[in-house]
């Protein structure tokens, strides 16, 4: 997967995460507030994944 499909599914991974975590907090639900919490720590992982190839493309491009 290229740096900007990482990025961007990071993003969608990290907004539905928090979603998530608003709805579980709204219901007191703590699994899915865990749920959320999960997603949202992956997206942003995908995201810092993106970044790190992005940089690695750069770097060769010199």
């Amino acid at each position: 997967m290229g740096s900007t499909a990482d990025k961007v599914k990071g993003a969608a991974n990290e907004a539905a995460g928090k979603a998530k975590q608003g709805v579980g907090k709204a219901v007191d639900s703590p699994k899915l507030q865990g749920e959320g919490k999960a997603q949202e720590l992956k997206g942003k992982g995908q995201q810092a994944l993106g970044e790190a190839k992005e940089k690695v493309k750069k770097a060769a491009d010199l």
